[in-house]
């Protein structure tokens, strides 16, 4: 199987949390009674580079927000060390995300920079480092499964505080697969049909610990891990390399943007545990005047480690493993070793016992 090689990215030390100082005679984004709409302007990249518009929402599950759920917002100021939004909830009315802050009031308590960063899907509750350098965010299954994304930092003056952009960036694995039949022997391809498949140990839950000043992070696992179906039909699988096709979740599909794919937090690839199970079915066929039966559920399992370099996940990368099916494995070639014996002679009087 091969797998497509990715960049690493660069990672910041493990942090230690203490609490966090906010600042009280500043009203949040909810309690103002002087507001001002303030708008956002956001853009989903991955590796930096922009996901196009007509692609977002198809290209992964989350390269575009999903506007029935929130988004998290933290303003810091800096000069001051302060926390002035403390992970504020910011919703969509269905097309555009927007929240009201009191422009003024801060002129007027001498608030002049403001960096600001966001993470979506929000949660109800994150923690800073005493210097509010770092916030984590703890993410469970059913947050991961939406996809997490975490913002670049912007730094705006609070007087031009009117649209604020946002460059969204993937932080966890986007995951899925490509299959095909690869038997050598010509008799026997063309005769298997997927019925399931199954990423077995797929870590699922932990806190993306975001670095405010360098826009990176780092993840801690929190040992809870999941295993996601990812086929679960009837597909004739395509022989060769050249007939290879995506997974969807009951189809093979030609396009990656139509696969069945799943976010997965970094992990790192252990010995037995990470691997892939084919569950497929044989069609019957005949070869040198024998018929062989049709198979039900026959099983292969295909192990993750040595697959990447160094056996470690790298955050906002994707991944597409390519999983070859062989029905070698199933129908073992029979062969004679002929051995070499002193006869024993002995006569039979009749053919009886032949």
């Amino acid at each position: 199987m091969q797998l497509d090689r990715l960049i690493p990215i660069l990672l910041v030390p493990a942090v230690f949390f203490a609490c966090s100082k906010v600042y009280d005679d500043i009203p949040t984004p909810s309690g103002m009674l002087s507001q001002s709409k303030v708008g956002f302007n956001i853009e989903v990249t991955r590796d930096g580079v922009p996901v196009p518009t007509a692609r977002q929402g198809r290209t992964t599950k989350g390269a575009n927000l999903d506007a029935a759920r929130s988004f998290g917002l933290i303003g810091i100021d800096y000069d001051h060390h302060n926390l002035v939004i403390d992970n504020a909830q910011v919703n969509s009315d269905g097309s555009n995300y927007s929240t009201f802050m009191d422009k003024l009031y801060w002129n007027e308590v001498g608030v002049e920079l403001l960096s600001f960063s966001a993470y979506y899907p929000y949660v109800n509750y994150i923690d800073y480092d005493d210097d509010l350098v770092t916030y984590s965010i703890p993410y469970s299954a059913q947050e991961t499964d939406a996809g997490p994304l975490v913002s670049k930092t912007v730094e705006m003056a609070v007087q031009q505080l009117n649209i604020i952009p946002l460059e969204f960036q993937h932080i966890t694995n986007d995951i899925g697969y490509c299959i095909c039949d690869v038997t050598p022997k010509e008799e026997l391809q063309g005769l298997i049909h997927l019925r399931k498949l199954t990423a077995y140990n797929v870590a699922s839950a932990g806190v993306f610990v975001n670095d405010v000043t360098l826009s990176r992070g780092i993840w801690h696992r929190q040992g809870y891990y999941r295993n996601v179906v990812i086929f679960d039909g009837d597909a004739h699988v395509g022989v060769g390399t050249e007939n290879e096709k995506f997974v969807g979740f009951d189809t093979l599909e030609d396009h990656l943007v139509n696969s069945h794919r799943y976010y997965s937090i970094p992990d790192d690839i252990v010995v037995g545990k990470q691997y892939v199970e084919a569950v497929f079915d044989v069609d019957g066929f005949t070869h040198n005047g024998v018929y062989y039966s049709p198979l039900q559920e026959q099983v292969a399992k295909y192990m993750l480690y040595g697959l990447l370099e160094n056996n470690v996940f790298e955050y906002g990368r994707q991944y597409t493993f390519h999983i070859g099916l062989d029905l070698s494995s199933v129908y073992h070639e029979i062969t004679f070793a002929p051995s070499v014996a002193d006869w024993q002679t002995k006569i039979y009087e009749d053919n009886t016992e032949f």
